[in-house]
């Protein structure tokens, strides 16, 4: 007899070990793959800063002024550190984040905790890190997907 069908779960692609964190390196995370492999579930990876046409690596960026709500009402940017204006890329790369949930039934997602993208408890706003999710997490939340933060690189015991 067989167990029940594996459930898809969109996953930040660095926590499963790819090299696609802004600095080129990965945040794998040992624990998550485990509780997902114990839970039944499917990791789908996706890196909406890559998806959204930055490549890896690329320089650090933080949402300028307000929120990534505001990012998304068109009220605010996403900005690199070194000014230039990115929005269009995480907003894009978070579209296609919701598409891929779409396509796949997904209805929860595990994303990198403090990313401007995937952070759902706190991001970084005007070079501080401050309580809010990221742009990917927030359009996700938008549209009834649970967004669940991961902190990233546990082992396992």
């Amino acid at each position: 007899m067989e167990g029940p069908d594996p459930v898809p779960v969109l996953v930040s692609a660095c926590l499963i070990g790819r090299y696609c964190r802004y600095d080129g390196r990965t945040n794998l995370d040992r624990v998550l793959e485990r509780e997902l492999e114990a839970a039944g579930q499917t990791p789908i990876p996706f890196c909406p800063e890559d998806q959204g046409g930055l490549g890896t690596p690329r320089p650090p960026a933080s949402i300028e002024r307000e929120s990534a709500e505001a990012v998304l009402d068109g009220r605010d940017r996403v900005v690199t550190d070194c000014g230039r204006d990115v929005t269009a890329e995480f907003v894009s790369g978070a579209r296609k984040a919701l598409e891929l949930c779409h396509s796949h039934g997904i209805e929860r997602a595990y994303l990198k905790a403090r990313s401007p993208s995937c952070g759902t408890c706190q991001t970084h706003v005007g070079g501080a890190l401050v309580s809010g999710p990221g742009v990917t997490a927030a359009l996700l939340r938008r549209h009834g997907i649970e967004t669940i933060d991961v902190e990233g690189k546990r082992e396992t015991p």
